[in-house]
């Protein structure tokens, strides 16, 4: 699996970005949501949010335009979506327990202006210390709500998210983000870029499987953690929009993005080749294993999908021949749905190899490389 031959073409993040079509819930995947206690009845909605008379530019501590915009309401409303907004605080981060809220308040709603999708971000304040937190109102898309639950069920990190008919509520996913990561917290020394390339390669490997696209610099972040040897990282999308949508593979590469090269370059720079394959192996082996241990809702998640509408013919299509070619796997080839090619993506890694398989693994480790 090779990353520079497989990536003629450096992807322009505006080339993928373009105008997506919204995909409504059907009700197997509503159904599954119920089960797993996605779905709420009370709170913000999307619409109620939309409702704002006025907005004023937000910039950030530099004076730079953020591109997104505070907006404000008419003082008869404000009450009424203030309270909603703190409900659904405590949905999201308190189980529904309305005691958490007494103290809190609602400091700023701010509308994204350079999206597709035209997300709020909610900053709510702790009033007895200042504390504040956020979380982001989008509309409901089919797409979004599969990336949300794979990257939940199958990543390291856990996602907190629930759905109101049309309208999504999604908790703030903490880090740097991967522009401002690069320009002003890439790491120096060999140690931490060692780290860093690592997770790179892992990310890669889990957004081709989960067939999760679009992760240029602006769609992820990178949470830094202290260590007691200097720091550990972990890469984390932040929007889900082209969760299995696109015709093309590179699209679900991170290494294929002309943002990302500087990454490419230091997994480049000190991962053998070796590394490299043992790093994607690794990472297959936890996702299996998070896989056998879901109790069943990782299944229950790609039964729902693989009869899922979520994208156009022509792009199943296409997708499924690259993936058949990319993997040299004849099963994609009779795929219909993305949800389909996400089973058979993910199922393979749960095949127990033979003897003979083994050998051609190893074999095909020694010549692996970016």
């Amino acid at each position: 699996m090779e990353f520079e031959n497989s990536s003629p073409a450096r992807l322009n993040r505006h080339l993928v970005s373009r105008k997506k079509e919204f995909y409504s819930l059907n009700d197997d995947l509503i159904e599954y949501l119920r089960r797993y206690r996605r779905l709420k009845g009370r709170g913000v909605r999307y619409k109620d949010l939309s409702r704002y008379v006025e907005s004023v530019p937000l910039y950030d501590e530099d004076g730079n335009d953020t591109l997104w915009a505070s907006v404000i309401y008419q003082p008869n409303e404000q009450q009424e979506i203030d309270h909603d907004l703190v409900v659904t605080y405590a949905d999201l981060r308190g189980h529904g327990d309305l005691s958490i809220i007494q103290h809190l308040y609602v400091d700023r709603v701010d509308l994204c202006l350079y999206g597709n999708t035209l997300p709020y971000r909610v900053r709510i304040v702790n009033a007895l210390n200042e504390n504040v937190d956020y979380y982001y109102v989008k509309r409901t898309d089919a797409n979004r709500i599969y990336g949300l639950e794979l990257e939940h069920l199958l990543s390291p990190s856990r996602i907190q998210y629930f759905v109101r008919d049309d309208t999504t509520i999604e908790e703030h996913i903490v880090g740097v983000p991967g522009d401002v990561f690069l320009a002003t917290a890439m790491p120096q020394n060999r140690f931490n870029l060692v780290r860093l390339a690592k997770q790179f390669v892992k990310f890669d490997t889990r957004c081709l499987l989960q067939l999760l696209g679009d992760m240029h610099t602006g769609n992820f972040v990178v949470d830094v953690t202290r260590d007691f040897e200097k720091y550990h990282y972990r890469f984390r999308p932040i929007d889900f929009d082209q969760q299995s949508h696109h015709r093309s593979i590179e699209v679900y590469r991170p290494q294929a993005y002309e943002a990302n090269i500087p990454f490419v370059d230091a997994v480049k720079k000190v991962l053998p080749p070796v590394s490299i394959a043992q790093y994607r192996k690794e990472e297959k082996a936890l996702i299996t294993h998070r896989m056998r241990v879901s109790d069943g809702r990782v299944h229950a998640l790609l039964e729902v999908m693989r009869k899922d509408h979520i994208a156009t013919p022509e792009h199943v299509l296409m997708l499924a021949e690259n993936l058949r070619s990319f993997h040299g796997d004849d099963r994609f080839a009779a795929c219909t749905h993305m949800g389909e090619l996400v089973y058979n993506s993910i199922m393979r890694l749960d095949h127990r190899p033979t003897g003979q398989e083994i050998r051609i693994l190893v074999d095909d480790a020694a010549g692996d490389s970016y």
